[in-house]
C-alpha cells in the first residue's frame, strides 16, 4: 500500500512538472479587424458581394471633390444590404461635400453587399470584419 502511494504521487509529481501554472499567465480579449475588400470610383454603384461570419463591419470611407467638377457640394450616401434578400440592412454613411469618416454595421452573420450612392464626388470604401480572439501572455 504504501509503495502504490509513492508511485502515484511520483506519478502525480511527474505529471505536472513543466506545466506552468496558470497564475502566471493573463489573457485578454481582443478584436481584430480583417480586410474584406476595397471599392472607388464617381457616381453610383452597388459593390460585389461580401460575407462577414461575425455581421460586425468597419466601413472607412472618404470623399473628395470630382476631378472636373467645380460643385464641392456633392453628396455621399452608402447603404448596407443584404445579398440574398436585398433589403436593407443599415445606414452605413450619409455626408455632404468633401470628408472622410468610419461607419459600422452589426448585423447577424450575412452576406453583403454595399450600394453607393454620389453626386459631385469621387469616394473610396474599405470594409473590415471584426474579429475576437483571446491573447495569453506570461506575467
Amino acid at each position: 500500500m504504501r509503495l502504490a502511494l509513492i508511485v502515484t504521487g511520483a506519478l502525480i509529481a511527474a505529471a505536472c512538472h513543466g506545466q506552468t501554472p496558470r497564475a502566471a499567465e493573463t489573457t485578454q480579449q481582443v478584436i481584430a479587424w480583417k480586410a474584406i475588400g476595397t471599392w472607388s470610383g464617381r457616381g453610383n454603384r452597388q459593390t460585389e458581394s461580401f460575407r462577414s461570419d461575425t455581421g460586425a463591419l468597419r466601413v472607412r470611407w472618404s470623399a473628395n471633390p470630382a476631378s472636373g467638377e467645380k460643385n464641392a457640394a456633392g453628396a455621399l450616401h452608402v447603404t448596407a444590404h443584404s445579398a440574398i434578400s436585398g433589403r436593407l440592412l443599415g445606414q452605413v454613411v450619409d455626408h455632404r461635400g468633401a470628408g472622410s469618416g468610419t461607419g459600422y454595421v452589426n448585423e447577424d452573420p450575412h452576406i453583403f453587399y454595399l450600394l453607393v450612392e454620389s453626386d459631385h464626388l469621387e469616394w473610396t470604401l474599405s470594409v473590415e470584419e471584426a474579429v475576437s480572439g483571446t491573447v495569453t501572455t506570461p506575467r
